[in-house]
C-alpha cells in the first residue's frame, strides 16, 4: 500500500512513517517544508504522488497558541484538512484525518462515544472539529480518528516536560482535575495502519485503554523512568490561555467492533521507555522537493 503522510515531521507522523515502513508499506512522508497543508497547492501536490491512502497528521497542536492566533489555527486545522482531503480525492485515495478529544466540552461523567454530541470550548477544538466536517464533506472514503494526550519518540510532549521538570526540581505541581487517555504514538500508529486496511470508513476513537488525571500520569511517568526523589503535588488550576476539557476520556467502540484495540495506557508508557532506551531511530526522512 502506498501511504502518503502529511505532517511526517511531527511525533505522530514520524511514528506512522516508521511503523508503516516496518510493515512493508511504500511510504511518502511529507513534512512541513515539503507540504504546506494550508495552501490549496497541497491538493495538487498530493494528487501528483498517487497515494492509495493519505494520513493527515499535520496540525497546529499548540493549544494555547491557537487561542492567540485563531486564523492560523483554522488555516492549518480546518482549511489544511480540506486541502489534504481534496488531494486524496483527486488521487482516488482513502483519507484518514487525525482529530482530538478537544472536540468535546469535558462535562461528561463517562467516556465519550464516537456518537456523542461535540461541543468544543476553545479554538483548538473548534478548528479540529471544523477539519472533521471539511474532510467528511470532501471525501466519501474518509476515516476520522479522534485521539488524546499523545507522546512519542522524539519531539516534545507532556512526558518530556515532566522529565525535564524532574531533572531541575525536587517538587513539581500538576493538575489533578484534567482527565484523559495517555496515548503512545507507536500504539496509535499501529492502530491507524490496521484501520486503513479495513475500508470501514467512519469516525473512531483510538486511544490507549483506560484513563487517568494529569497528576496520576505525571506520577506514572516518574515511576516508569525510575525517578523516586521528586514529589508531585496535585493542584486544581494551572494558568494558561486555553481551557482544556476537564473530563474527556474517549471510548473505543467503533474500532473495538473491528477488533482494533490499543494496549492499556500504563503498558504503552512502559513500551515507550523501553524503545527510548533502545535508541529507536525516529527520523521520518521526508522526501525532497
Amino acid at each position: 500500500m502506498r501511504i502518503l503522510i502529511a505532517g511526517a515531521d511531527g511525533q505522530l507522523g514520524r511514528a506512522v512513517a516508521r511503523r508503516a515502513a516496518a510493515a512493508g508499506h511504500d511510504i511518502v512522508p511529507l513534512g512541513r517544508a515539503q507540504l504546506d497543508v494550508g495552501s490549496i497547492d497541497a491538493a495538487e501536490r498530493i494528487a501528483e504522488l498517487s497515494p492509495d491512502v493519505v494520513i493527515n497528521a499535520a496540525a497546529m497542536t499548540d493549544v494555547d497558541g491557537c487561542e492567540r492566533d485563531v486564523d492560523a489555527a483554522f488555516r492549518i486545522n480546518a482549511i489544511g484538512a480540506r486541502n489534504v482531503a481534496l488531494g486524496a480525492a483527486r488521487a482516488g485515495a482513502a483519507m484518514l484525518q487525525v482529530s482530538t478529544d478537544y472536540v468535546f466540552d469535558g462535562e461528561a461523567s463517562e467516556p465519550y462515544w464516537e456518537f456523542d454530541a461535540t461541543n468544543p470550548i476553545g479554538v483548538y477544538g473548534a478548528s479540529k472539529l471544523a477539519g472533521e466536517h471539511e474532510v467528511r464533506a470532501v471525501s466519501r472514503q474518509a476515516y476520522v480518528v479522534r485521539t488524546a494526550w499523545l507522546y512519542g519518540l522524539g519531539g516534545r510532549s507532556f512526558v518530556t516536560k515532566i522529565l525535564d521538570l524532574a531533572a531541575e526540581r525536587d517538587e513539581i505541581s500538576v493538575v489533578d482535575n484534567e482527565v484523559g487517555n495517555p496515548t503512545f504514538c507507536d500504539d496509535l500508529a499501529d492502530a491507524l495502519l490496521e484501520l486503513v486496511g479495513t475500508r470501514a470508513f467512519g469516525t473512531y476513537h483510538l486511544v490507549n485503554e483506560g484513563w487517568c488525571s494529569r497528576y496520576d500520569f505525571a506520577r506514572a511517568i516518574l515511576e516508569a523512568a525510575g525517578v523516586d526523589r521528586v514529589i508531585v503535588h496535585p493542584i486544581d488550576r494551572f494558568d494558561r490561555a486555553a481551557r482544556p476539557p476537564a473530563f474527556a476520556p474517549l471510548r473505543n467502540f467503533g474500532g473495538a467492533e473491528l477488533g482494533i484495540r490499543l494496549p492499556e495506557w500504563r503498558e504503552g508508557l512502559r513500551r515507550y521507555f523501553a524503545r527510548r532506551a533502545d535508541g529507536v531511530d525516529v527520523t521520518a526522512r521526508p522526501i525532497a522537493g
